[in-house]
């Protein structure tokens, strides 16, 4: 039980250190489109630059795509090619707030796919983080400040979220059972972001780029910083390290666990925004910020450790529905406000 617990939280640093590393991603980007770069230009040089520095190692877990060559593809498509595409088409249709929340939705459609897709109960903690959390990143985004409710453009923030629940049921598809072979998480990352790369240069159009526009430096946080510092951040930090941490996190947790402790991510976004970009946050912005925090808190009772009943003193979680209770687990780009597309670059 010990290395069960000891699992547990390794995962939920994991899963913390990439909703940070994650909404870091916004503070770099917002100073490169201020700049003049187009913000499907910045996601590819982003997912492309990570293509490039995972090259080796994609080369190197070669036999992955002998093993699993479907979860590659899929992750490239859905994690890593979707939720940009999607996100970025329905900013054209409903304010960046709508879209942001209805992206995020994707911890709720996780715990659905488990309960009536997969057919396995869920805790109340699951239900109540996930909750929590949704209502909690309404009042981050300030949803209230633009509601729009074009069928398309929702329909195209659906899309996005459908992706990130590809993100981390994916994720959690790497581990070995039911007949498939174990994949390096690595490879999974290598070769999700070798494939996203293609996808996102035939939708982006990089020859369009002005690349003298990478030169020269941007104004953060007070300090000029060269672009090309900040699209390095992007890049490792943002991109690499975040999907790694990410993936490692839901293999220890859970989908819906990590998803939910995910939603972080448009937190850490707002924040760094508001200490590096002057961006105001309001009140109703902490007060979700805070309810993000409790459901993530709350939704991480949902481990396995605490699903299984734990050790003595830990309080056992009772399945929403009436069934033998299983290792329930929980749920995952991103910021918050007007004008956070840059923020959200997930």
């Amino acid at each position: 039980m010990s290395g069960t617990r000891s699992t547990t939280h390794t995962g939920l640093v994991l899963a913390v250190a990439s909703a940070f590393a994650f909404g870091g991603s916004g503070v770099a980007a917002k100073p490169l489109i201020e700049a003049g770069i187009h913000p499907l230009h910045v996601v590819w040089l982003r997912v492309a630059g990570a293509a490039l520095v995972m090259l080796p190692l994609a080369v190197h877990h070669r036999s992955a795509l002998r093993l699993r060559p479907g979860l590659l593809l899929g992750f490239g498509l859905l994690a890593v090619a979707g939720v940009q595409a999607f996100y970025f088409a329905s900013l054209s249709y409903i304010p960046v707030g709508v879209a942001l929340l209805v992206e995020y939705l994707a911890p709720a459609l996780v715990l659905l796919w488990v309960r009536f897709v997969q057919r396995r109960p869920v805790t109340r903690a699951a239900a109540v983080g996930v909750v929590l959390a949704v209502v909690g990143l309404a009042c981050v985004v300030q949803v209230w400040s633009g509601l729009a409710f074009d069928p398309l453009g929702l329909l195209l923030a659906l899309g996005a979220a459908g992706c990130q629940v590809g993100y981390f049921l994916l994720s959690d598809q790497g581990r070995a059972g039911e007949g498939r072979a174990a994949v390096s998480p690595v490879a999974v990352i290598a070769y999700g972001l070798l494939v996203g790369a293609v996808v996102l240069t035939v939708v982006a159009r990089p020859w369009q780029l002005d690349w003298s526009a990478l030169g020269g430096s941007a104004p953060l946080g007070g300090t000029d910083m060269p672009r090309v510092v900040l699209i390095g951040w992007i890049v490792l930090v943002s991109t690499v390290a975040a999907f790694l941490t990410g993936v490692l996190a839901v293999r220890r947790l859970s989908p819906q666990v990590a998803g939910v402790v995910a939603c972080l991510e448009a937190v850490v976004a707002t924040v760094l925004a508001w200490a590096l970009l002057d961006e105001r946050l309001a009140g109703a912005q902490l007060a979700g910020g805070l309810m993000v925090l409790a459901g993530a808190l709350i939704a991480q009772r949902a481990t396995p450790s605490a699903a299984a009943g734990g050790t003595a003193g830990e309080p056992r979680e009772e399945p929403v529905e009436e069934a033998p209770e299983v290792p329930a687990e929980e749920g995952r780009d991103a910021p918050a406000g007007e004008d956070r597309r840059l923020q959200s670059v997930r």
